[in-house]
Protein backbone atom coordinates (compact mmCIF):
# COMPACT_ATOMS: atom_id res chain seq x y z
CA UNK A 1 0.00 0.00 0.00
CA UNK A 2 1.40 3.39 -1.04
CA UNK A 3 -0.35 5.94 1.28
CA UNK A 4 2.55 7.77 1.85
CA UNK A 5 3.92 7.90 -1.78
CA UNK A 6 4.42 11.79 -1.67
CA UNK A 7 5.68 12.08 1.93
CA UNK A 8 9.70 12.58 2.64
CA UNK A 9 10.61 11.50 5.97
CA UNK A 10 13.60 12.55 8.06
CA UNK A 11 14.98 10.29 10.33
CA UNK A 12 18.22 11.55 12.46
CA UNK A 13 20.79 8.98 13.80
CA UNK A 14 23.93 8.70 15.91
CA UNK A 15 25.88 5.96 17.79
CA UNK A 16 23.97 4.06 20.91
CA UNK A 17 20.21 4.44 18.57
CA UNK A 18 17.98 1.54 19.84
CA UNK A 19 17.55 -0.78 16.74
CA UNK A 20 14.45 -1.29 16.59
CA UNK A 21 13.03 2.46 17.43
CA UNK A 22 15.32 3.48 14.77
CA UNK A 23 14.78 0.81 12.00
CA UNK A 24 11.20 -0.36 12.30
CA UNK A 25 10.04 3.47 11.87
CA UNK A 26 11.78 3.79 8.56
CA UNK A 27 11.19 0.34 7.25
CA UNK A 28 7.14 1.23 7.82
CA UNK A 29 7.20 4.81 6.47
CA UNK A 30 9.15 3.23 3.43
CA UNK A 31 6.20 0.50 2.95
CA UNK A 32 3.96 3.01 2.89
CA UNK A 33 5.42 4.59 0.04
CA UNK A 34 7.37 7.20 1.79
CA UNK A 35 10.79 8.22 0.99
CA UNK A 36 13.05 8.40 4.31
CA UNK A 37 15.98 10.33 4.23
CA UNK A 38 18.65 9.53 7.40
CA UNK A 39 20.67 12.39 8.64
CA UNK A 40 24.04 12.03 10.89
CA UNK A 41 26.69 14.06 11.55
CA UNK A 42 28.28 13.62 8.21
CA UNK A 43 27.13 12.17 4.55
CA UNK A 44 28.19 7.93 4.57
CA UNK A 45 28.61 7.76 7.72
CA UNK A 46 27.66 4.26 9.45
CA UNK A 47 26.37 4.32 13.11
CA UNK A 48 26.02 1.44 15.54
CA UNK A 49 22.90 0.23 17.26
CA UNK A 50 22.71 -0.47 21.08
CA UNK A 51 22.36 -3.97 19.91
CA UNK A 52 24.65 -3.71 16.90
CA UNK A 53 22.85 -2.87 13.88
CA UNK A 54 24.18 -0.70 11.30
CA UNK A 55 23.06 2.45 9.89
CA UNK A 56 24.20 4.87 7.09
CA UNK A 57 23.32 8.62 6.87
CA UNK A 58 21.99 9.49 3.33
CA UNK A 59 22.56 13.50 4.30
CA UNK A 60 24.71 15.27 6.80
CA UNK A 61 22.63 17.53 9.25
CA UNK A 62 24.10 20.66 7.96
CA UNK A 63 22.84 19.33 3.82
CA UNK A 64 19.07 18.76 5.64
CA UNK A 65 16.57 21.89 4.67
CA UNK A 66 13.84 21.04 6.86
CA UNK A 67 11.65 22.47 4.58
CA UNK A 68 11.70 19.46 2.42
CA UNK A 69 10.62 17.09 4.88
CA UNK A 70 6.73 16.16 6.01
CA UNK A 71 7.80 14.02 9.23
CA UNK A 72 10.53 13.95 11.06
CA UNK A 73 11.72 11.05 13.44
CA UNK A 74 13.92 10.78 16.20
CA UNK A 75 15.16 7.25 17.43
CA UNK A 76 15.93 6.33 21.42
CA UNK A 77 18.79 4.76 22.75
CA UNK A 78 21.95 7.11 24.03
CA UNK A 79 21.81 8.54 20.14
CA UNK A 80 19.40 11.22 21.70
CA UNK A 81 22.33 12.44 24.38
CA UNK A 82 24.27 12.68 21.25
CA UNK A 83 21.71 14.33 18.98
CA UNK A 84 20.56 17.15 20.96
CA UNK A 85 24.39 18.24 21.06
CA UNK A 86 24.21 19.25 17.37
CA UNK A 87 22.85 22.87 17.13
CA UNK A 88 21.72 21.87 13.53
CA UNK A 89 19.74 18.87 14.72
CA UNK A 90 17.76 21.66 17.01
CA UNK A 91 17.39 23.66 14.06
CA UNK A 92 15.77 21.29 12.16
CA UNK A 93 13.26 20.02 15.48
CA UNK A 94 12.28 24.03 15.84
CA UNK A 95 11.89 24.77 12.06
CA UNK A 96 9.86 21.40 11.91
CA UNK A 97 7.60 22.43 14.60
CA UNK A 98 7.23 26.01 13.76
CA UNK A 99 5.31 24.96 10.50
CA UNK A 100 3.54 21.92 12.56
CA UNK A 101 5.01 19.17 10.83
CA UNK A 102 4.78 15.67 12.51
CA UNK A 103 7.18 15.06 14.73
CA UNK A 104 7.86 11.61 16.19
CA UNK A 105 9.59 10.81 19.08
CA UNK A 106 10.44 7.52 20.95
CA UNK A 107 11.70 6.03 24.39
CA UNK A 108 14.77 8.50 25.07
CA UNK A 109 14.10 10.74 22.24
CA UNK A 110 12.10 13.43 24.51
CA UNK A 111 15.53 14.68 25.30
CA UNK A 112 16.15 16.09 21.35
CA UNK A 113 12.41 17.91 21.99
CA UNK A 114 13.36 19.50 25.23
CA UNK A 115 17.02 20.48 24.03
CA UNK A 116 14.67 22.50 21.35
CA UNK A 117 12.20 23.68 23.72
CA UNK A 118 9.57 22.63 21.88
CA UNK A 119 8.11 20.20 24.70
CA UNK A 120 6.09 23.29 27.06
CA UNK A 121 2.97 22.63 26.93
CA UNK A 122 2.56 19.50 25.00
CA UNK A 123 1.26 16.32 26.38
CA UNK A 124 3.91 13.63 25.97
CA UNK A 125 5.33 10.08 26.90
CA UNK A 126 8.76 8.48 27.25
CA UNK A 127 10.38 5.70 28.88
CA UNK A 128 10.05 6.46 32.67
CA UNK A 129 13.34 7.80 33.17
CA UNK A 130 12.68 10.95 31.32
CA UNK A 131 9.43 11.55 33.16
CA UNK A 132 11.55 14.68 34.99
CA UNK A 133 13.24 15.86 32.42
CA UNK A 134 9.95 16.36 30.19
CA UNK A 135 8.04 17.67 33.45
CA UNK A 136 10.96 20.10 34.35
CA UNK A 137 10.40 21.46 30.60
CA UNK A 138 7.12 22.22 31.14
CA UNK A 139 5.27 18.89 29.42
CA UNK A 140 2.44 16.68 30.93
CA UNK A 141 3.76 12.97 31.00
CA UNK A 142 1.39 10.48 30.60
CA UNK A 143 2.03 6.49 31.15
CA UNK A 144 0.61 5.01 27.24
CA UNK A 145 1.92 3.32 24.48
CA UNK A 146 1.25 6.58 22.09
CA UNK A 147 0.33 9.81 22.55
CA UNK A 148 -0.70 12.43 20.11
CA UNK A 149 -0.42 16.09 20.81
CA UNK A 150 -0.82 18.03 18.20
CA UNK A 151 1.97 17.16 15.77
CA UNK A 152 3.90 15.77 18.36
CA UNK A 153 3.97 11.97 18.67
CA UNK A 154 5.41 10.23 21.19
CA UNK A 155 5.43 6.47 22.31
CA UNK A 156 7.52 4.58 25.54
CA UNK A 157 9.11 1.54 24.52
CA UNK A 158 9.68 -1.01 21.42
CA UNK A 159 7.06 -2.83 22.45
CA UNK A 160 4.70 0.01 21.85
CA UNK A 161 6.28 0.46 17.92
CA UNK A 162 2.86 -1.08 16.43
CA UNK A 163 0.37 1.74 18.02
CA UNK A 164 2.98 4.62 17.11
CA UNK A 165 4.00 4.16 13.48
CA UNK A 166 -0.14 3.63 13.08
CA UNK A 167 -0.58 7.16 14.66
CA UNK A 168 1.65 8.76 12.90
CA UNK A 169 0.93 7.38 9.34
CA UNK A 170 -2.21 8.00 10.07
CA UNK A 171 -1.62 12.04 10.72
CA UNK A 172 0.67 12.32 7.61
CA UNK A 173 -2.53 10.60 5.48
CA UNK A 174 -4.45 13.18 7.63
CA UNK A 175 -2.72 15.93 6.48
CA UNK A 176 -1.94 14.98 2.68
Amino acid sequence: MMKLKDTKVLQVVDEAFEDLELWYPVLRMREAGATVDIAGTEKGKVYTGKYGVPCESTHAFEDINPDDYDVLLVPGGWAPDKLRRYDSVLNIVKAMDQDKKVIGQICHAGWVLISADIVEGATVTSTPALIDDLKNAGATWIDEPVVKSGHIISSRRPSDLPQYMETIIEAVVKDL
